[in-house]
C-alpha cells in the first residue's frame, strides 16, 4: 500500500481511496482529494512536514498524518 507521504518531490499520482475516519476524511475530500483524481507532489519539508501538493489547479499543504490516510496509485 502506497500513499502520499511516500510519494517523492515532482512525481504525480492518481488517488486510490481515503483511509482516514470521521472528520479527518471529510476535511480530506472538502479539499478536493477525492478518489481518481491526480495529485502532484511539488515540495516535502526536510522532516517530512508538511507536504505541498497541487490538486484541482491549486496548492495544498498537508500534515504527513493527512498524507498517510491517501492511498495512491
Amino acid at each position: 500500500m502506497k500513499t502520499l507521504k511516500d510519494v517523492a518531490c515532482g512525481q504525480t499520482v492518481q488517488v486510490k481511496r481515503l483511509t482516514g475516519e470521521g472528520p479527518v476524511k471529510r476535511r480530506i475530500m472538502d479539499m478536493g482529494i477525492t478518489k481518481g483524481i491526480p495529485v502532484s507532489v511539488r515540495k516535502v519539508a526536510p522532516l517530512g512536514d508538511p507536504v505541498e501538493i497541487t490538486v484541482r489547479g491549486y496548492e495544498l499543504s498537508l500534515r504527513k498524518e493527512d498524507a498517510e490516510t491517501i492511498e495512491v496509485e
